[in-house]
């Protein structure tokens, strides 16, 4: 199907439908984890036989119904930095601080993008990245254990500097299998901001950088669309956003008890599975 993706994706086919309804819901339950949207939609892209150039469009666009779900989770709050941004300092400050931390993602997307995609996005370099991105998390973990009190309690606290520390952070997710709220929620995390901070900080980061991602790849690749891809690209979107919204909500519940060191023992065995699974030939993963 991978061959036949770009002739058959305007057509509401059923078979079509449910793996792009598998897509979103994948995509909006691993965005906003550390543990790889990217990684998730390659693999599972590839164990559906739904590949193809404009499948990669596709898993861009489904990004901003995620996105959308962070918008909705905090639309109060945004609302209230849009109307009072003129007159309040700590509003100005905020949309300065993910000003900050969205430009080194998108500096070093545009120089090493598509060198990135061309060697990267493939099922055993991901793997590698889940592997390596898991340690990564327990040393910050355990390095938190010895540092129980934060430097920066919460996203208001953020200077200009913790900011842009935190965006030199997420560029690693440009590494297809690091995740991007991984790379942000943990160096937040070892730049000394609260567990809390650092994850409600990741939400607000997403909505410009996949709003970024979704304007840029929809223009880049314009001449692969039609309007007839509408309905399928509106569905995984919405599947996207409704499995985002629970994620969103439960993740929120979760670290206020919890680390995330469960994730790093998920990262390890997914990892290992999909290298295991390439090197014995058990399943053959397309790119």
């Amino acid at each position: 199907m991978g061959a036949s993706i770009p002739n058959r994706f305007s057509r509401m086919d059923i078979t079509l439908a449910i793996k792009i309804i598998i897509m979103g819901i994948v995509e909006g339950l691993t965005e906003f984890l550390p543990i790889s949207s990217t990684g998730h939609l390659i693999l599972t892209g590839s164990l559906l036989n739904f590949t193809g150039e404009k499948v990669k469009v596709f898993e861009i666009v489904i990004q901003a119904g995620a996105m959308l779900a962070v918008c909705w989770e905090y639309r109060l709050r945004i609302a209230s930095v849009i109307m009072n941004f003129s007159d309040d300092a700590a509003a100005r400050r905020f949309v300065a601080n993910l000003f900050v931390a969205f430009l080194p993602a998108v500096v070093l997307g545009l120089l090493f993008g598509k060198a990135i995609k061309a060697h990267l996005f493939k099922p055993v370099p991901v793997a590698l990245a889940f592997i390596l991105g898991a340690f990564v998390i327990l040393i910050v973990e355990r390095r938190n254990r010895r540092i129980p009190v934060a430097r920066v309690d919460a996203v208001e606290d953020m200077s200009l500097l913790d900011a842009f520390k935190v965006g030199c952070a997420q560029c690693f997710a440009l590494i297809p299998g690091t995740s991007r709220s991984g790379a942000s929620i943990i160096g937040a995390m070892a730049f000394g901001l609260s567990r809390r901070a650092a994850t409600e900080f990741s939400f607000f980061l997403a909505i410009p950088t996949l709003f970024g991602a979704t304007l840029y790849s929809l223009y880049k690749e314009r001449a692969l669309l039609s309007l007839a891809d509408l309905p399928m690209f509106g569905l995984g979107a919405l599947a996207a956003f409704i499995s985002a919204f629970f994620c969103v909500r439960w993740l929120l519940r979760y670290i206020s008890t919890h680390d995330f060191t469960i994730f790093v023992w998920y990262r390890i065995v997914f990892g290992a599975v999909i290298l295991l699974t390439a090197a014995t030939g058990w399943i053959v993963w397309a790119e």
